[in-house]
């Protein structure tokens, strides 16, 4: 048997069991308990070795117990212990987790709280969630603490402070600090940091739930025109948007450019489905109209008021790109995106003679380039109770898809 013991917010006060032969766990959850007399310890380093070393206990049938912090079963130790030895021979005792203990020291609910783990993974994927959601909890982890968040989210996010929870459960340790992302960014935070929060004020408190978690995301897209702000039926139509977003994909963890936002539909409906959303808008309108869209819609959408492809230069990189802007300098644009771009680019093209340059832009950044015109005819009413077939002008829509990578044979 394998007891996996989570010791809350510290290792203050952890019982461990008399019968363990076996002990494993990080330093300084070995050096704060009293270990059972004779008993092994490894210390955690690589995760690879010290299971082979429970493997080799286990098989003996003698009691092992692997030390964790917080609730182990969240982003912790138990996924790896139940993949390689199952979960009938766990015994779990949780602890109260890291990001339950920041919640209560300020007195906010979690239930409508996203949690990401930036411990070990890609940090991009913490700061988009920041950045599109009102309420997060990111797990630390060297290289990827609160003075990178910070510097990530600085200038991009509006009003969202940082609470940066410090050595929790120590008596005399522990810290909750907040901060803006600039102050975040600035200092040292040293090894004692548990988890940081991202909140947005003015919404911290959050809704009454009934399914935890982030949102379930919004019943229907593709929006009809009218729901929008814009300038003389100046705005990409809802059939258009549809296949938009299909090809987009935005998503929860996801960056997506909207170049030559317009009035920032297409921004505004990524942004309602997950993503974090950064509008490139060349008119001083244009970017109020943005503005008033995304509040609209109660989303985030930061706004650059600027001329791509210059303006693209100091953006993070997308994994996803509409372009719905035309002009000469349309191909060069493209190209800009095409190369930075993760994962695709759509392109909205109205002239058919901007249409070539597009797909060669596309192909010429190495990615799979395809496309259709669409041409919808809405029903419209007529005197006499009668209805009409009303053509919307045709709009060819063109993507461009990087080529999956390949690591020994397995596609990502």
């Amino acid at each position: 048997m394998i007891t996996v013991v989570g010791t809350g917010t510290g290792a203050y006060g952890t019982r461990v069991p008399a019968d363990a032969r076996l002990v494993v766990g990080a330093r300084r959850h070995l050096d704060a308990v009293r270990l059972p007399e004779g008993a092994e310890r490894v210390v955690l380093g690589p995760l690879a070795p010290a299971l082979d070393t429970v493997a080799e206990y286990v098989g003996e049938g003698r009691p092992v117990l692997v030390l964790a912090s917080g609730d182990p079963g969240l982003f912790g130790i138990v996924r790896a212990l139940a993949e390689r030895f199952g979960p009938g021979l766990l015994d779990v005792r949780p602890g109260v987790s890291s990001v339950a203990a920041a919640f209560a020291r300020i007195g906010l609910p979690w239930d409508d709280a996203v949690v990401v783990s930036a411990h070990g993974r890609d940090l991009r994927t913490a700061v988009n969630v920041c950045r599109a959601r009102p309420k997060v909890a990111v797990l630390t982890g060297p290289g990827a603490g609160p003075a990178e968040l910070g510097a990530a989210l600085a200038g991009t996010c509006g009003e969202r402070v940082l609470v940066v929870a410090s050595a929790l459960g120590d008596p005399e340790g522990e810290r909750v600090e907040r901060l803006t992302p600039a102050e975040a960014a600035a200092r040292d935070w040293g090894t004692a940091v548990n988890v940081v929060l991202c909140l947005d004020g003015a919404h911290a408190p959050g809704p009454l739930r009934t399914v935890a978690g982030p949102s379930a995301g919004p019943s229907r897209w593709a929006l009809e025109e009218n729901e929008f702000a814009h300038r003389d039926s100046m705005i990409t139509k809802f059939e258009v948007r549809a296949l938009a977003l299909a090809r987009l994909g935005p998503r929860l963890g996801d960056l997506v450019w909207d170049v030559g936002a317009g009035s920032g539909s297409v921004a505004v409906e990524c942004a309602r489905l997950g993503a974090a959303v950064t509008a490139v808008e060349q008119t001083a309108d244009g970017v109020e109209r943005i503005h008033a869209n995304a509040a609209a819609h109660a989303v985030d959408v930061s706004v650059v008021h600027g001329t791509a492809p210059e303006a693209l230069a100091s953006l993070a990189d997308p994994d996803a790109v509409f372009v719905g802007g035309g002009g000469r300098a349309l191909p060069e644009v493209v190209t800009a995106c095409a190369r930075r771009a993760r994962r695709t680019v759509v392109v909205a093209v109205a002239a058919l003679d901007r249409v070539p340059a597009v797909r060669g832009a596309l192909a010429a950044a190495g990615l799979g380039c395809d496309g259709v015109l669409l041409q919808s005819s809405r029903l419209a009413p007529l005197p006499g109770d009668v209805t009409r077939l009303a053509a919307t002008n045709p709009v060819f829509l063109l993507w461009g898809t990087r080529p999956p990578v390949l690591h020994e044979g397995v596609a990502e």
